[in-house]
């Protein structure tokens, strides 16, 4: 048996940016994308970017919706939301400070990774809302922030989904259109 430590290479974001292909960076660690999704992802992309739109245009909100477009973190931490709402005006680049509202949907390949690492990364971070679709049951998991910081799940999100984002902005998001 060996005694030797394990060595696994640790990458920053301007080692990221000298690749090819799809890669996100967690605390240094790169990690793979999965091809692309099937079309039930596709078009569930489609439906929450549509409801964010939506919602986001009744209000004259200044929010910006985006679609898998990379969140550079810190040096050495970048992801891809599949949906993300940032406050303020579309980055030229990257996202670079915390959305207000991030959307996941899940698949088989990315299910463990957007349960456990990015749920607790996006609360780390201060996402207001973080929202879970999963298409083959069809299900909605919502959580939202709460006042010490932590994630809370919300019971029901049957109803539009209320909440102000960008300090101003008194949304109402349908989710239930998602899986129509």
């Amino acid at each position: 048996m060996s005694s030797a430590p394990n060595f696994q290479p640790r990458y920053t974001v301007a080692d990221y940016r000298q690749w090819e292909g799809d890669w996100e960076l967690w605390d240094g660690v790169a990690i793979a994308m999965s091809p692309s999704g099937f079309a039930s992802h596709g078009s569930t992309t489609a439906q929450i970017t549509a409801a964010f739109c939506n919602a986001i245009d009744a209000v004259d909100c200044q929010a910006e919706t985006l679609v898998e477009i990379d969140w550079i973190i810190s040096a050495n931490t970048v992801v891809r939301p599949d949906v993300a709402v940032i406050c303020g005006r579309r980055p030229e680049k990257h996202i670079e400070s915390a959305p207000a509202i991030i959307a996941e949907v899940l698949s088989p390949s990315t299910r463990q990774n957007d349960l456990t690492f990015k749920r607790e990364l996006y609360e780390k971070h201060q996402v207001q809302w973080y929202l879970i679709f999963d298409p083959e049951p069809k299900t909605i998991t919502a959580l939202k922030l709460s006042a010490d910081g932590k994630y809370e799940t919300l019971p029901d999100v049957s109803n539009p989904l209320e909440g102000t984002i960008c300090g101003d902005c008194d949304l109402k998001i349908d989710l239930q259109r998602v899986f129509r």
